[in-house]
């Protein structure tokens, strides 16, 4: 009987076995997400890109919070749902950065904080090129902002209009 030669040209499969360990370490990692999103308020939440069902899960996780099993229960489901969504990574990364995982938000806190202070050291140069990179602030409101913003450290007063340039402008440039 001859035997038949393998064929150099014929590409094999390989084939990728996943242990149920790894799949146990995955389910349990979208069940903690699940646990950090529902633990998150819901004006955290509206800013996570969630599915329309996840959202739903969210809504009814919100009545579920007395009743320590339902809740148990309905957590399993979220993360089902969640290991059929395509969208988990960029749901972790809006958690992390809405949680100060790795000072991300400190680090665009003192990005604001420079932004505002160049803002009022050098006026309108700045304030254009803002407005070019923000087309969502409005001119009038900015400028009236730092016109304020100026006088008060001018006269050494409290700083209020300092605070609210800056509340104005992490408003749009936070997520």
């Amino acid at each position: 009987m001859a035997r038949k030669r393998p064929d150099p040209f014929e590409v094999e499969e390989e084939i990728i076995y996943v242990s149920k360990s790894e799949l146990k370490r995955d389910a349990q990692e979208l069940f903690q997400l699940g646990v950090d999103i529902v633990g998150l308020s819901k004006k955290q939440r509206d800013k996570l890109p969630l599915s329309p069902a996840l959202v739903e899960a969210m809504a009814l996780a919100d009545k579920l919070q007395g009743k320590h099993e339902a809740l148990r229960r309905h957590m399993s489901y979220i993360s089902k749902t969640l290991r059929e969504s395509d969208n988990v990574p960029d749901i972790q990364a809006m958690i992390d950065l809405l949680l100060n995982k790795n000072n991300q938000a400190d680090v665009l806190m003192n990005k604001i904080e420079r932004i505002r202070n160049e803002l009022i050291s050098t006026g309108d140069d700045k304030a254009n090129e803002l407005l070019e990179k923000y087309p969502s602030l409005e001119r009038q409101k900015l400028r009236q902002l730092i016109r304020q913003a100026k006088k008060e450290a001018a006269a050494e007063k409290p700083a209020k209009g300092y605070k609210e340039l800056f509340q104005y402008i992490k408003e749009v440039i936070m997520p």
